[in-house]
Formats: structure tokens, sequence, C-alpha cells
């Protein structure tokens, strides 16, 4: 009874999530993450500060 009562939350939680998926428009995860990681990335090269020259 214990690995039953154990993954029931996960396999409820894991169909309701394939029934979301299927049945509404939800965003796709990864792509929102790399546009992200994109634009963070841009961002802190636009605010860099200048490297210092040393070697004059």
């Amino acid at each position: 009874m214990g690995i039953i009562r154990s993954s029931f939350s996960f396999l409820a939680g894991t169909a309701c999530g394939i029934y979301i998926a299927q049945n509404y428009n939800v965003p796709n995860i990864k792509k929102l993450t790399d546009t992200a990681l994109f634009m963070a990335k841009h961002i802190e090269e636009k605010y860099r500060k200048p490297k210092k020259k040393d070697d004059e």
C-alpha cells in the first residue's frame, strides 16, 4: 500500500497536466526560457563596463 499511496499524487498530477496541455493553450516553457536567457545576455553585454587596457 505504501507505493500506491505515495505515487497517487504524482499520477494524478501527471494526468491533470496531460489534460491541461491537450485542451488549453499552454505556452512552451523551453522557448520562453531560451528567449529570457537571450534577452538577459543581450542586456548584460549592452551595459557591461568596457575592459581596461593594461597593455598600453
